[in-house]
This record gives C-alpha cells, sequence and structure tokens, in this order.
C-alpha cells in the first residue's frame, strides 16, 4: 500500500523505513527518511474529514498568507509531491500527505504544569492574532457543524425521541444536567448573531498535543490542521479549558478527581490574552468563563448523545463508557460553573492592564 506513496512522494527508500509515530486516534502517522532527512507521513481519514482536498487547501491558503507577511514564524507546510500536488490520493491506498519532522521538537499529551499551559495558550493565540487580517471566509468546511452548538442540540433531542430507551432511562441525571445547562445553548445563538463576536481562522482542536515544544519546552508553532476553519475564539480557547484545567482527562471515572485549578486557567488566559489583548473586542472578553462552558458542555452533550444512540460515533471500550464521558464532563461543568465568579477576577485583572 505505501510503496505508490513512497513513490508519489518521490522516496526511494524502502518502506520498511516508515515507523508509526505518535498517539493520534484519528489520521495514520509514519516517521520517515527521504534522502538523508527526516518526515512525517500521514494517511488522513476520509471517513472522518470527508473531503481531505479541502483541508489541504485550508492549509495552503493560511501557509502563504503567513510566509508572505510574517516569514519569520514556524508554519509545517506539505511537501508536494513529484506531480506538484499538496495531497495524493490513490483509490487503494487513499489520501496521503507529508510534512517535514522539526528537528529538535517534540509534543505534550498531558499538560504537566501552568507553564505548559502558558505556552501551549500563547501558541494558539499567536496563530490566531497573526492571521487576523486573513479572510476567514475563505476557508472552506472540512468538518460541518463540528462546532454548531445548536446542531448538536438538535441531535440530542432527536435521540431522545428516537435512541435506546433504556438507555435514555439509564441517563435521566445527565439529561437533566442538559436542560439545566440550556443557557449556554441560548447564549451561542445570541453570539451567532453579534457583531462583537468576529468569524476568525479557527483551530478548533487545541488540545496540547496539537502544539510543537522546543528542548526547553517553550512552545514553537501550532500543528496538525485538519479542523482548520472559519470559528469563533470560543472554540480554541473553550477546548484549552476543557482539556488543560482539571487534573484528570474525560476518561476518568471517579469523579471526584475533578477539579479546577485556579493557576491554569490563569496561565491560559494570560498566554491567550498576551496575543489577543488589542484583536478580541470588550463583549468577548467577557466571554472567558463561558467559552469554556461552551465547549464542555458541547462535549458531554455529545458523549450523552452518542450513548443514547448505541455508541454508533465514538464507539465504547467498555459498557457504559459514553455514560461515564458525559457524567465526567458534566461534572466539569458544575465546577467551572462554581468557581464562575472568582475565575472571572482573573480575567478582569489581565483585561484592564
Amino acid at each position: 500500500m505505501l510503496q505508490a506513496v513512497f513513490n508519489a512522494f518521490g522516496i526511494s527508500e524502502n518502506i520498511n523505513n516508515a515507523i508509526p509515530f505518535g498517539n493520534g486516534l484519528i489520521n495514520r502517522t509514519w516517521k520517515i527518511n527521504r534522502g538523508g532527512n527526516a518526515f512525517i507521513l500521514q494517511q488522513i481519514n476520509n471517513k472522518v474529514f470527508k473531503d481531505p482536498e479541502a483541508i489541504a487547501y485550508n492549509i495552503n491558503a493560511t501557509g502563504n498568507y503567513l510566509h508572505k507577511n510574517f516569514p519569520s514564524y514556524l508554519f509545517v507546510m506539505p511537501v508536494t509531491s513529484v506531480h506538484n500536488d499538496d495531497i495524493f490520493f490513490d483509490e487503494n491506498a487513499g489520501y496521503y500527505r507529508l510534512l517535514p519532522f522539526i528537528e529538535n521538537s517534540h509534543t505534550i499529551d498531558v499538560v504537566q504544569d501552568p507553564q505548559m499551559a502558558f505556552e501551549a495558550a500563547k501558541e494558539f493565540g499567536k496563530f490566531t492574532k497573526l492571521l487576523s487580517g486573513f479572510d476567514a471566509s475563505l476557508l472552506k468546511i472540512t468538518l460541518p457543524d463540528f462546532h454548531n452548538l445548536s446542531f448538536r442540540y438538535k441531535q440530542f433531542v432527536e435521540a431522545l425521541s428516537h435512541g435506546n430507551p433504556a438507555r435514555i432511562k439509564d441517563s435521566r441525571t445527565w439529561i437533566d444536567a442538559v436542560f439545566d445547562n440550556k443557557y449556554i445553548v441560548d447564549e451561542y445563538e445570541k453570539i451567532r448573531s453579534n457583531p462583537q463576536f468576529k468569524i476568525r481562522v479557527t483551530h478548533h482542536d487545541t488540545k496540547i498535543s496539537n502544539v510543537l515544544f522546543d528542548k526547553n519546552d517553550k512552545g514553537l508553532c501550532v500543528i496538525d490542521l485538519d479542523t482548520l476553519m472559519p470559528g469563533y475564539f470560543i472554540s480554541d480557547l473553550g477546548d484549552m479549558l476543557r482539556t488543560y484545567l482539571s487534573p484528570v482527562s474525560e476518561e476518568e471515572k471517579d469523579f471526584a478527581k475533578i477539579e479546577i485549578r485556579n493557576e491554569y486557567f490563569a496561565s491560559i488566559v494570560k498566554g491567550y490574552l498576551g496575543q489577543l489583548q488589542d484583536e478580541l473586542t470588550a463583549e468577548e472578553k467577557e466571554h472567558f468563563i463561558y467559552a469554556g462552558k461552551f465547549m464542555i458542555y458541547m462535549q458531554g452533550l455529545r458523549f450523552l448523545t452518542d450513548y443514547i444512540n448505541d455508541d454508533i460515533y465514538y464507539g465504547a471500550k467498555y459498557e457504559g463508557h459514553n455514560l461515564v464521558r458525559a457524567g465526567n464532563q458534566f461534572t466539569l461543568l458544575q465546577k467551572l460553573t462554581e468557581k464562575e465568579a472568582e475565575l472571572q477576577n482573573h480575567v478582569a485583572a489581565l483585561t484592564s492592564n
């Protein structure tokens, strides 16, 4: 299978040279050698991303903009094939791209300290800032309705009508949590019609593993741009808050371990706002806590919907897996809400400077 891909990118080395790389769950990734230099080869999962050409277009468009306007910024552009294509397609092999491997860099799977959270937030904020002059409407949609909370809520309501009755009964606690926090959906609807919330070039997947760090754990750049699309800042900031604030992940079954770490929140806000202080509107800055609520609520909603629908999207490693994930996220939402006033003071202190 890989031989056709190697040929397309002018890789003369043996295909055994391809070594599985990283922990990504969507795309298959290998580290390879070509002519004495290291590269990253990725197979794009076209069951998830129905239009891989749209991904290539978006990366190429933003990469060219950054190269022209901010040539010193490290942007990992795909290597073109022997036929000068950004992406290679083969009916048997699928869709592939080749990326240069950045020497002396590494990724991190789990946020280990507040400084790490700061560095990641700074890099995502910088990325947004540098692309603030790029017309986001030129980007193509790679995952329709990915962070459309109204759409996700509609899917949930439909699941209550057509889903597994026994699972609906088991889910009553978290179904009630969905309805109790419906105001988050209502606020999202207001944001969509509010001109103070700008549509920007948005990463949409700001977990820390999508940042490249140097040997001193200083941020270098953001990577994994498959979900690069037009969006609101609440998606990027919110996903950082969702995945960095608690010491345990969405997989944790013991909800007593879930907490909001103030020092991590302050680091995220400082790193992100340090780049976007002059870019975000006053009304956007008032929605920093909401950004976390938005992403946590939406992820809990998606896990719960999938559980009710018999795990048809995320799958399950054990019985009730997605119900546990949903409960985890709604517990995290509760913890964030309880600390809202306290955390808002951090934001106010930084935005007043």
